[in-house]
């Protein structure tokens, strides 16, 4: 990939000397991540959304979550340490993080925010995230994906 067309994902991960690989696919706009599976063949299990919420503290914290699977907010709370959270509004997503909806990547946000990823992420060899752009995935190990964003593991996800 020519260096104008790396993300600032991608550029982290470089800087960071971490092992990716990614994939590109024709995106005219938004297209949600259980779709974006599809068309790719890829298993929900291992292909991951990133959600950003905002807690009573005025915090922002981030949530990479399976794309078939919703965050419980409470236990995302629970996660951070806050009494509650709630998520950023769409038009906020560019301002605070740097990337649009449906292209935002728990790597290379305009600031690093505490991130928290599915433990499911544990058991999985490849996870598959947004690679900060529509029509872009990143592909890297669970444990590079932390050592990236700083992250931890944790219960998110709702039963």
């Amino acid at each position: 990939m020519s260096k104008e067309l790396k993300t600032n994902a991608m550029r982290m991960l470089d800087k960071l000397k971490i092992p990716y690989d990614y994939e590109t696919y024709e995106c005219g706009e938004f297209e949600d991540g259980v779709q974006v599976a599809k068309l790719l063949g890829q298993s929900p299990d291992i292909t991951f959304k990133t959600l950003v919420t905002i807690g009573k503290s005025a915090k922002y914290y981030v949530f990479v979550l399976p794309v078939d699977r919703e965050m419980d907010l409470k236990k995302c709370a629970k996660a951070v340490g806050e009494k509650s959270l709630e998520p950023i509004h769409v038009k906020d997503i560019q301002s605070i993080t740097g990337y649009i909806r449906g292209g935002c990547s728990p790597i290379g946000m305009k600031k690093q925010f505490r991130t928290v990823i599915h433990e499911s992420a544990k058991n999985i060899d490849t996870i598959i995230v947004s690679g900060g752009r529509l029509g872009l995935q990143l592909k890297l190990t669970p444990d590079n994906l932390i050592k990236a964003c700083s992250g931890e593991f944790a219960d998110i996800v709702a039963i």
